[in-house]
């Protein structure tokens, strides 16, 4: 057994292999052997070798410099993790980031919907990948961003080719941002590229759109419902009357109705049939949880429709796929009787939408003169501004409203006894 050799500070042993090993006593009062940067054993071809860095060491304890080797060795090891993060590429990078979001809840503490996670990964996988491939994150910056956003304007828009917008590059960016704000606070990149995202545009119209022209008159609601199969007719009436949207539509059950005796009806909007799984899920957002008053026009059709159409039970589905049937009709087929039935009916809109019957419904609520608030309710709205372009509806029923004002004070007027030479307004009340 080779003896150790003590030094003035430390101590020198030589190993059975010839080699030297190095001994010290750390400032924590425990005992050390030479190790290297990343924690392991450490020993030296010459004495000398041995004895010039345990001379190394304790100029680092004088100095206030010395960690102990664990400590080392785990920050080194940080470090390279770091520096490999810094030198990802995008498509690994984005595989951990799909896999997070379908793990791990957002920042409100609630999982994402499996469709949300479908439609990003779809983003991901479909333009963003091909776009980056293998770049590192760190090479994503602004320009790069701005030529792969010029190449997305490029793509035609499916619903309307002559649009100037095509529906597919803002959705892109926003998940190619999530993507890069995600690596900033992973500390991947110091920070996300400073790009801004384009406000929503209008793929199915041109920019000169109106909105009033995605309204309807009673006569073609009527006609729709019409056009329509008994069986799901009554689709027509609740997206119209009640302003609910297709998946709230297509997920009332029977409990979610309540008659009352005097013959009125308040439905309970509580949930939606998702269009991505094909179950019933909770509604995008508090707002969308709300008590409607069944409109009295249609409380005799949804009676009849109830007795022909829905099974007995609580949880029976008002839109069955066959007459007292247990499953609710899918998004998708009804999509094709939409399709159908829109075809029988003439002069409605260019590119209709079934959508648009909701919309026809909160602007005749509005011209009634509901308030913001109320059209918010109705609706189910959570943003304001949503709200608001149901309002430009309520002009129509301002200028009625000021030109019977205009000749009712033309008439008081004119009824008045003259005092001298004043202006006699006309019979449409014009002065």
């Amino acid at each position: 057994m080779s003896a150790t050799k003590r030094e003035s500070w430390g101590s020198l042993r030589k190993l059975p292999s010839g080699r030297w090993q190095a001994r010290y006593p750390g400032p924590d009062g425990e005992t050390y052997t030479a190790r290297t940067d990343d924690d392991k054993s450490l020993t030296f071809l010459t004495k000398t070798d041995a004895r010039r860095w345990l001379a190394a060491v304790h100029t680092k304890i004088s100095l206030g410099q010395w960690e102990p080797p664990a400590v080392v060795a785990a920050r080194n090891r940080a470090d390279a993790e770091q520096e490999k993060a810094r030198s990802m590429g995008f498509e690994e990078y984005s595989k951990r980031w799909l896999q997070m979001i379908r793990t791990e809840p957002n920042r409100s503490g609630k999982m994402r919907a499996a469709g949300t996670v479908r439609s990003y990964a779809g983003k991901v996988t479909g333009y963003l990948v091909p776009e980056f491939g293998d770049t590192p994150l760190k090479e994503i910056d602004a320009d790069r961003i701005r030529e792969m956003t010029d190449r997305l304007d490029q793509i035609p828009a499916p619903l309307n080719p002559k649009s100037k917008f095509n529906g597919i590059t803002r959705p892109v960016l926003i998940v190619l941002m999530m993507i890069l704000r995600q690596a900033a606070r992973d500390g991947v990149i110091p920070a996300a590229p400073n790009v801004s995202i384009p406000r929503q545009e209008s793929v199915r119209y041109d920019a000169d759109h109106d909105e009033s022209e995605d309204v309807i008159t009673p006569v073609q609601v009527e006609a729709l419902y019409e056009a329509v199969p008994n069986q799901w007719a009554i689709m027509v009436q609740l997206a119209a009357w009640c302003q609910l949207r297709r998946g709230e539509c297509l997920g009332v059950q029977r409990r979610d109705i309540e008659w009352h005796d005097d013959g009125s009806a308040t439905l309970h909007v509580r949930r939606q049939l998702n269009a991505n799984t094909g179950d019933y899920t909770e509604l995008k957002s508090e707002a969308g949880k709300r008590s409607l008053s069944v409109p009295k026009l249609m409380i005799r059709r949804l009676k009849e429709h109830f007795n022909e159409y829905v099974a007995p039970e609580a949880k029976a589905p008002v839109i069955p796929s066959s007459p007292r049937g247990s499953v609710p009709l899918s998004n998708t087929r009804w999509g094709y009787i939409w399709a159908d039935a829109r075809e029988r009916v003439p002069n409605l809109p260019h590119r209709f939408r079934f959508h648009d019957l909701r919309h026809t419904g909160l602007t005749l609520f509005a011209q009634e003169g509901a308030t913001l608030a109320e059209l918010m309710r109705r609706g189910g709205h959570a943003d304001i501004h949503i709200a608001l372009r149901y309002q430009h509806a309520t002009m129509s029923r301002d200028r009625e409203l000021a030109d019977r004002m205009s000749v009712r004070v033309a008439a008081t007027i004119a009824e008045a006894p003259s005092e001298g030479e004043t202006s006699q307004p006309d019979s449409a009340g014009h002065l």
